[in-house]
């Protein structure tokens, strides 16, 4: 991913940190047939290793997890909002007519080791922790607790987890860094009129304002 100066993070973590909980990343490796990706949520922990890791799991049924080779280097796709910005929002223009349509958003990458674990109560503490996590955002949370009996230990036999220990991490904060003050705030304010995704494009905006 190419991330001019105006567009870098001083803190790929702490933006990966704040992406992971509400975006559906994607798992890339290397595989006996090629690259594959698998969208699939994941969790962010920020102890092991310098930049930390992120965990998950698949389906015992996809193939990416026994075709890719055990401690091969895998890469982790996590997009944040994004939104489409047409120069008619930029009052600047009426200065300067050289202007042209953007798009707006953030993005991680991250390259990491690839391990699998099958073991139940890693995988059963890894189930808890994404259900709880999504949950706490609902009024009547959800718990694993609340599945029918043996339902559980059912689905347990049915995925494989997984974790990339991040060895190298890049972000991308494209929200009109390089446009006048004037343009951003008309930007963001536009912006925060449309759709989910444009608003929280907005929301991203003005939190880079000094």
């Amino acid at each position: 991913m190419h991330v001019p100066e105006h567009f870098a993070t001083p803190d790929p973590e702490a933006l990966l940190a704040t992406l992971v909980p509400t975006t559906l990343p994607h798992l890339v490796t290397i595989t006996d047939d090629g690259l594959v990706a698998t969208p699939v949520p994941m969790l962010y922990d920020a102890e092991p290793g310098e930049h930390g890791a992120l965990v998950g799991h698949l389906a015992r049924a996809n193939p990416q997890w026994r075709t890719t080779a055990a401690e091969t280097e895998a890469m982790v796709l996590v997009l944040g909002a994004d939104a489409y910005v047409s120069p008619t929002l930029y009052p600047s223009r009426a200065d300067d007519p050289r202007v042209v349509p953007t798009w707006n958003y953030e993005a991680v990458h991250a390259w990491g080791s690839f391990v699998v674990h099958d073991d139940p109560d890693w995988k059963l503490a890894l189930l808890r922790r994404l259900t709880d996590a999504h949950e706490a955002r609902r009024p009547d949370p959800w718990s694993i607790d609340d599945a029918a009996e043996g339902h559980v230990a059912d689905r347990l036999r049915g995925i494989v987890g997984f974790e990339v220990t991040i060895t190298r991490v890049i972000a991308k904060q494209k929200l009109s860094q390089n446009r006048p003050a004037v343009d951003r705030a008309f930007v963001a304010d536009e912006l925060e009129q449309g759709e989910s995704a444009a608003r929280a494009v907005s929301v991203a905006m003005r939190a880079l304002e000094p």
